[in-house]
């Protein structure tokens, strides 16, 4: 199994709107659920973190900053691009139609 993290985007409007912290962040997601959880408890981040609309929600994942992103590297993670990260996501939502 797999822990994924894809390129660094720019989200400066976004961020603004949201008043958030940081403008700078990518995704982290991984083969399961489990899987990303245990490997982002290792990463010290808070649960609450994780991003999931609900159970039909094939997108799910942690939204992480450049310094968390490197030390995932550091620990294992997978980097690949928008393009393959769109492409697991995507491939999910075979698995969870009802």
């Amino acid at each position: 199994m797999t822990v994924y993290v894809d390129d660094v985007k720019d989200y400066g409007a976004l961020a603004r709107r949201r008043g958030l912290p940081s403008a700078h962040w990518c995704h982290m997601t991984a083969d399961t659920e489990d899987e990303l959880h245990a490997f982002a408890a290792a990463l010290g981040m808070r649960r609450a973190w994780y991003q999931r609309k609900g159970p039909q929600d094939h997108r799910w994942h942690y939204d992480i900053t450049p310094p968390t992103r490197a030390q995932a590297v550091r620990l294992g993670a997978r980097e690949v691009d928008r393009r393959f990260m769109g492409n697991l996501m995507i491939s999910r939502s075979d698995d969870i139609r009802v």
